[in-house]
């Protein structure tokens, strides 16, 4: 489903995220030292202890909603009102995306809410993460 919105370049550090994505897995990187901590973004050393030794792993897909704020101004790919929030993965880290999947409401959206991971092909290149609640049985 292509976007007319902007798309991010992948980067030494970002390719192995790009690339799970493209698969529909959302990878993130873990402290293979000590602290063993799981982070987003993707970067060259743990943000906690300072370790270059890290390494890739397939995480959940799972989070919560953390945090969000309805925009109703129009921007480039986004028709409004759209969410853009904060969600807090299973294993630790928020990642800043888009709700999908439900209304763009304030009733709708609940912090907390159990969501999981979707992906969108955007480009040749480009599969975006996005979160949408999940429903019960």
């Amino acid at each position: 489903m292509p976007q007319s919105r902007p798309l991010p370049e992948p980067t030494p550090e970002t390719l192995p995220f790009w690339e799970a994505a493209r698969k529909n897995e959302l990878h993130l990187q873990r402290c293979a030292d000590g602290c063993g901590k799981a982070y987003f973004p993707p970067r060259r050393f743990c943000p906690r202890c300072g370790s270059r030794n890290t390494e890739w792993f397939r995480a959940s897909g799972r989070a919560t909603l953390y945090s969000y704020v309805i925009s109703h101004r129009p921007a480039p790919g986004f028709a409004p009102p759209y969410a853009i929030a904060v969600v807090e993965l299973d294993e630790g880290p928020r990642m800043m995306t888009n709700i999908v999947g439900c209304e763009q409401t304030q009733d709708a959206l609940r912090l907390d809410m159990p969501l999981t991971v979707v992906f969108a092909q955007q480009s040749d290149t480009i599969t975006l993460p996005f979160f949408t609640p999940v429903t019960g049985d």
